[in-house]
């Protein structure tokens, strides 16, 4: 899964960069055929590149799977304008178009009714009911407004299940009053253990109170009523020095700013939870000057590769490293020999801050904080890695393209060198 093994390093110097690589038109092509109801436009915009580019990789992408060119997402068609093929006779054609008419106004009635019930839902839903309500619920408050049939279309609900549902409303609504009342013992014991206490040790302080209740059934009524303990997060550690590793000097002493764009650049990697408990990791690197982000490599690994494919990225992004320095901690792969030998093929200068100190790689520390804090956005893991990777790939390139950023005056990255590069040229003339 590493996005640049390290094999292609033999030999790099010799052979011309493509301006994107083959990774980075399949992870584009990904997530377009992943993002429901994006355009090439709004993609392409994204990712930096022209449209028309973005839409050839796609066209080529469905050749190769041997999926029709009009076909998209989940069988849905590409987001453009239908045509209605002419005919010669004006009759038949105005016949034609009149039903394309009666078709598209037909569309908008349908979707002005599922607009409708989405407004009433997403209130419905953000209300902070101690009870979280259930979408049959919201059908059965809605059934006089709106079809019951549409409702559960919209809702994505089966029509018998909700049915079923119906009936035992009053079996449920007992259960429901149960609850609350177990809810209230529980938050009692919550509060007196400071907010520590999970499922099993309330459990165990219900039953040497004379209240035998099985534990599955403390934690659904606890996930019911928001109700959680403290559950410290498995810290990863990605920076293991290598001792047998040559000393290299910190060239930086803290200071991750540059007068120009290619010359100094900063890198680390990271880990990115899966649902199943293993990782993928991220390797980055970024320009001091804007904070760039000019190559990056994510693999199901923590090996040399990793960091080594990264700094292949940045170099046919920059078209090339030549006489520029690189900061990175003294993890093992950044002090491996295989890696030093990398950087002189580059023509780069390394530099390392100390060891067990983060302080000395704070810029990219903040940077990978700031990338797991927007696209988790509170979730404990990224689901699969498919869905990992598109999330991250997606949040990198925007990030470069569209993410405004402090240090550049609120200015995203390629925004920041462009007019840095136009205000030079204006000197110069």
């Amino acid at each position: 899964m590493n996005n640049c093994p390290f094999s292609s390093v033999r030999g790099w110097g010799r052979s011309r960069v493509r301006r994107h690589s083959d990774e980075f038109r399949a992870d584009a092509v990904a997530l377009f055929e992943s993002t429901p109801g994006a355009t090439c436009k709004s993609i392409a915009d994204d990712l930096g590149i022209n449209r028309n580019t973005l839409r050839t990789w796609v066209l080529r992408d469905r050749e190769r799977r041997g999926v029709g060119p009009a076909a998209g997402r989940a069988g849905q068609a590409v987001a453009c304008p239908a045509q209605v093929v002419p005919s010669a006779e004006p009759d038949e054609r105005i016949r034609q178009l009149e039903a394309r008419v009666a078709e598209l106004e037909a569309n908008e009635r349908k979707l002005a009714t599922e607009r409708d019930i989405l407004r009433k839902a997403a209130k419905y839903f953000g209300r902070g009911d101690e009870l979280v309500r259930s979408r049959f619920q919201f059908v059965d408050d809605h059934r006089d407004a709106f079809e019951v049939k549409r409702l559960c279309e919209v809702v994505q609900v089966n029509r018998s299940s909700y049915y079923r549902w119906l009936s035992g409303r009053q079996a449920r609504q007992v259960r429901q009053r149960a609850d609350q009342r177990l809810a209230a013992r529980i938050r009692e014991v919550h509060a007196e253990s400071g907010g520590a206490y999970g499922s099993p040790r309330i459990t165990a302080e219900l039953k040497d109170t004379g209240l035998h209740v099985n534990e599955k059934r403390i934690a659904r009524v606890m996930r019911t009523f928001a109700i959680t303990g403290i559950r410290l997060r498995r810290r990863v550690r990605t920076t293991l020095p290598d001792p047998a590793a040559s000393q290299v000097p910190d060239l930086f002493q803290r200071d991750f700013t540059a007068a120009e764009p290619g010359r100094t650049y900063m890198g680390d990697s990271t880990y990115l939870p899966l649902a199943d408990g293993r990782f993928l990791y991220l390797a980055t690197v970024l320009d001091c000057f804007s904070r760039k982000v000019v190559g990056w490599s994510i693999a199901d690994h923590m090996r040399t590769d990793l960091v080594a494919g990264a700094l292949l990225r940045a170099a046919g992004t920059r078209g090339g490293l030549d006489g520029s320095v690189f900061h990175s901690d003294h993890g093992a792969q950044y002090g491996s020999r295989t890696f030093a030998d990398l950087c002189d093929q580059l023509g780069v200068t390394r530099s390392m801050g100390a060891v067990g100190s983060s302080a000395d790689n704070a810029a990219c520390e903040s940077f990978h904080a700031s990338l797991k804090r927007e696209t988790l956005q509170g979730a404990r893991d990224y689901g699969g890695p498919a869905t990992c990777r598109n999330r991250v790939f997606a949040w990198l390139t925007r990030y470069n393209t569209r993410r405004r950023h402090s240090a550049n005056g609120h200015l995203s990255p390629n925004e920041y060198e462009r007019r840095h590069h136009a205000a030079k040229l204006t000197l110069a003339a």
